[in-house]
């Protein structure tokens, strides 16, 4: 378990919390480019507790600008999108994506406004599909763009999805690095379906390792297959919220998240899922789009999505399954197939990580033996939280790129081999190269 005052430090991450600054140092990824449309309505964006607005200007840029205009604080998600800037409703006032005036209507042709008052804007950039923006301070030049293996791919071989869960940002990070409930959680009471065809699915009580990394953790799941083998999944956890899942042999694809705080009780689930040397099969993508047999697989199928009035923040990626209708929990289903009764395996995921509250007390949970990485995780990230707040310590990744190309791994091993040493070079990802090993 954790201290109250630990547990407060991990989940906030607004402008003045520690972990707030921490994560303002990183480029944060927070929309698809596909959902923002040039001279188009203007999208509301809540990210690390700020209220934003995001949009595109004629010649394609994006701008991401705070919802209040400098003059007097109108709100910008009415502004009118036209001629290269963002206009205010209210008196005309109009911003371009670096949150400079370049429109006064209503001031003197005299007046110095433009060149005394800006309204706040974050840079912002786009590589393969996904809009990232720094929130970090603007004194300094931004870090480069961290160069993670899912944003690299050539377009036909990912797919990408985002969904708004109505949970703390950790309590969504924490079960995706936890590889013990996945058996379980996903699991049949039959023996239909894939999951149960799964190796994981042989031995429910595996044993831990945890490495520390330079990008972050690496957590190994150890499962006993056959007399002499041991089968080892690696769950990496890579600083400061990204998580990525090992891929299997039925599903030859790696997958992870970005579990980006929108506040303290809503986190943006960026997924992606990729092949690093081919296209995706178009059966996977179809899946992953519509769903299998009307459950949701890992990513939020384009019938899942609820859509919200554009004056809500990311109205696009809310989802119809939320705790207030129990997530669709099917009883009968729990009886009859389904250990779960829960819709899918997202869906699964998202109930049981948001849990009973959006911020669960901490200091009321009991750690067993599989949440070594969880432990090992939170002490990373406060312990990276405390080095930049009381000395101005940056974590390697902020200014190291290449230290995000990591893949999780699943491999089988004899009993006497290290996963550390047979890991090591197959954990290292390479653009365009293969997994390295027989899934």
């Amino acid at each position: 378990m954790l201290s109250h005052q630990d547990n407060e430090l991990l989940v906030r991450t607004g402008p003045a919390t520690p972990m707030g600054a921490l994560f303002r140092l990183y480029w944060v990824p927070f929309m698809l480019s596909k959902d923002l449309m040039a001279d188009g309505q203007p999208k509301r964006v809540m990210l690390l507790g700020e209220d934003l607005v995001a949009f595109r200007d004629s010649q394609g840029r994006v701008g991401l600008v705070a919802n209040a205009c400098a003059h007097r604080g109108a709100p910008m998600m009415f502004g009118r999108n036209e001629d290269c800037g963002l206009r205010c409703v209210y008196h005309g006032w109009k911003y371009d994506v670096t949150g400079a005036i370049t429109d006064v209507p209503a001031e003197p042709p005299k007046s110095r406004i433009k060149d005394k008052v800006k309204i706040t804007a974050y840079p912002c950039r786009e590589r393969n599909g996904v809009i990232w923006t720094y929130m970090g301070p603007q004194s300094e030049a931004p870090p480069p763009l961290p160069n993670m293996e899912w944003n690299l791919v050539p377009e036909e071989n990912v797919k990408l999805s985002i969904r708004i869960q109505e949970c703390n940002w950790l309590q969504a990070l924490e079960g995706e690095i936890d590889s013990a409930h996945a058996p379980i959680l996903h699991g049949r009471l039959d023996e239909k379906g894939q999951v149960n065809a799964w190796l994981a699915k042989r031995d429910l009580k595996p044993t831990f390792e945890c490495v520390r990394q330079d990008f972050g953790m690496s957590i190994a799941a150890r499962r006993r297959l056959g007399e002499s083998n041991l089968y080892w999944r690696v769950n990496q956890f890579i600083m400061p919220f990204y998580t990525l899942v090992p891929p299997q042999s039925k599903f030859p694809d790696l997958s992870g998240h970005a579990w980006v705080p929108m506040d303290d009780t809503h986190t943006i689930c960026l997924m992606f899922s990729y092949h690093p040397s081919q296209p995706l099969a178009p059966r996977t993508r179809q899946i992953f789009e519509q769903g299998h047999e009307g459950r949701e697989t890992g990513h939020a199928s384009l019938n899942a999505f609820a859509k919200k009035d554009p004056v809500v923040p990311f109205a696009d990626y809310w989802t119809k399954f939320t705790p207030e209708n129990g997530f669709q929990f099917d009883y009968q289903s729990q009886v009859e197939t389904w250990f779960s009764g829960l819709p899918g395996l997202w869906v699964q995921d998202a109930a049981c990580q948001s849990g009973t509250r959006p911020i669960f007390d901490r200091t009321k949970e009991h750690l067993s033996a599989s949440d070594a990485g969880i432990a090992m995780s939170r002490r990373v990230l406060l312990e990276a939280a405390a080095a930049f707040r009381d000395r101005g310590v940056k974590p390697a990744g902020v200014d190291d790129p290449d230290l995000f190309m990591v893949r999780a791994v699943s491999l089988t091993l004899p009993e006497s081999a290290s996963w550390v040493d047979a890991g090591r070079e197959h954990m290292r990802a390479r653009l365009g190269a293969d997994f390295g090993y027989k899934l």
